[in-house]
């Protein structure tokens, strides 16, 4: 049986894509526009379960998530980005992977669900927390 191997991108090249050309071609737009690729993204790689979120976001460069708790109405998530990135979270946008989450959230539970994310920037991480109205079925 051939060996599968992973494809690996310099991080370098990541970063100025992610970091800087996205930036400059969307502007004052990014937020917006990275929200809704996340949620594309997320119809594109549905997760059979949110317990697949770590294993998915590792694949995707994005960094290291973990459940920090839930309630009946929200969840809280946190994410610490790769070690090998030069990465300082102030400089980047992670609406995209807010996205992600939100839809991913919403289509297991069929719940109208949206996604927040805040910089801890002194402990170089992000927490997203995602809310569901529980009244709102999608």
């Amino acid at each position: 049986m051939e060996e599968l191997k992973m494809k690996t991108i310099p991080s370098f090249g990541y970063e100025i894509i992610r970091d800087h050309l996205l930036h400059s071609i969307l502007g004052k737009h990014e937020d917006d526009v990275l929200y809704w690729a996340g949620k594309e993204l997320a119809r594109k790689f549905p997760l059979f379960s949110l317990d697949e979120l770590p294993s998915f976001f590792t694949e995707a460069g994005w960094g290291s998530i973990m459940l920090e708790k839930e309630t009946k109405d929200e969840a809280h998530y946190i994410l610490m980005t790769p070690e090998h990135h030069s990465l300082n979270i102030e400089h980047r946008c992670f609406r995209l992977e807010a996205g992600f989450l939100a839809e991913q959230k919403q289509k297991q539970l069929g719940y109208l669900t949206e996604c927040y994310d805040e910089r801890n920037e002194k402990k170089n991480y992000v927490k997203f927390t995602l809310k569901w109205d529980l009244k709102e079925l999608v």
